[in-house]
């Protein structure tokens, strides 16, 4: 087997293939490894995320997906084809976005959209595109005179001209105003709703939570943590936890005495707070699972916390139940030593 992944007609011959397939993939850059067996399956219909800070091996994944970089070893399949020896045929139903470039500087978001329309037998209407991204305005602006943001949301549209299956999106909201933010959701959850696989890279972790069905965390190469977004924010039943924003100093303990026997509440940046409260659950002798410790339920909890600020007149705010991805991630990547301990959870 060749090492950049399986030969183009073994590939073709697995109908029931994923849209993207990434098995034991290796990089390497002279004597150092970019990309140390990483696997990933993403399916049609899916937006799948890729995590993780500068240098972690996120692009070159990428860059070998799209059939750009030549692996050092490892299996790769996207629609069925091989990414490097079925480029020709591949390249057709792929849109890729890059985070820089890639545009004439002198073009217009209207004539670059209509020359891309033209590689493709089954284009987008350039026109609608303009709408969609929100560039009607800015349609005969040379590409150079746009603002970054603008830069950003035509090189989403140019990757979506070709109606592609699958849409690798590099960094798609950096340097993005709130306003293009919005229409570059929406493109995303369009082309998943009409079946694409989406797969991004992002350092946005709020952008992530909102649009990833499935997360993967790479570090040093290597993938440290994959699932969907609540799944990685903790195990269900381990505890129930509430942060929330409120004035510095307020009294831990008395809080933690409303809630009951278990509970931990911790300010960790001034005016930062975590409500902690252990669930523990044992087999009674029936067989069936007993929860030990408060019997609180998550909105419960938020609740109780809401109704013990509001009764001191304590004004409080970004209320959340949970940890939220952001969080995760960082306390991911600080056991990997990639990064400090979180001091927004840091026990003053």
């Amino acid at each position: 087997m060749p090492a950049d992944g399986l030969p183009g007609s073994e590939a073709r011959a697995l109908p029931a293939a994923p849209a993207v397939y990434c098995h034991d993939l290796v990089v390497r850059y002279g004597p150092r490894t970019a990309v140390d067996h990483v696997s990933l399956v993403a399916g049609r219909g899916e937006v799948v995320c890729i995590l993780g800070p500068n240098g972690a091996g996120k692009t070159s994944t990428v860059e070998c997906l799209e059939g750009y970089r030549r692996p050092a070893s490892g299996t790769l399949q996207v629609l069925g084809l091989n990414p490097t020896t079925d480029h020709r045929a591949l390249v057709a139903r792929i849109g890729v976005m890059l985070q820089r470039g890639g545009v004439y500087p002198m073009l217009g978001p209207g004539h670059a959209l209509r020359l891309f329309a033209a590689y493709y037998e089954r284009p987008e209407d350039p026109e609608a595109l303009l709408d969609r991204v929100g560039l009607r305005s800015v349609a005969r602006t040379p590409w150079r005179h746009l603002s970054g943001g603008e830069q950003a949301r035509l090189s989403l549209a140019l990757a979506l001209v070709g109606r592609p299956e699958v849409l690798f999106l590099d960094e798609p909201t950096a340097g993005v105003d709130p306003e293009g933010r919005l229409a570059v959701r929406e493109v995303i959850r369009d082309a998943r709703d009409r079946g694409a696989c989406v797969l991004l890279t992002t350092h946005e972790l709020t952008e992530a939570e909102r649009l990833a069905d499935r997360v993967l965390v790479l570090a040093q190469g290597s993938v440290v943590a994959e699932g969907s977004p609540t799944s990685l924010v903790g195990e269900p039943g381990a505890a129930r936890e509430v942060a929330f924003g409120a004035p510095p100093g307020l009294d831990l303990g008395e809080l933690e005495g409303v809630i009951g026997a278990g509970t931990t509440v911790t300010e960790g940046e001034p005016g930062r707070y975590r409500v902690t409260v252990a669930i523990h659950t044992a087999t009674a002798s029936g067989g069936s699972p007993q929860v030990l410790g408060p019997d609180v339920a998550p909105g419960a909890l938020a609740a109780t916390v809401a109704t013990w600020l509001a009764g001191r007149g304590v004004a409080f705010s970004d209320l959340r139940v949970g940890r939220s991805l952001e969080e995760q991630y960082l306390e991911v990547l600080h056991t990997r030593g990639e990064g400090p301990e979180p001091q927004a959870w840091k026990p003053r």
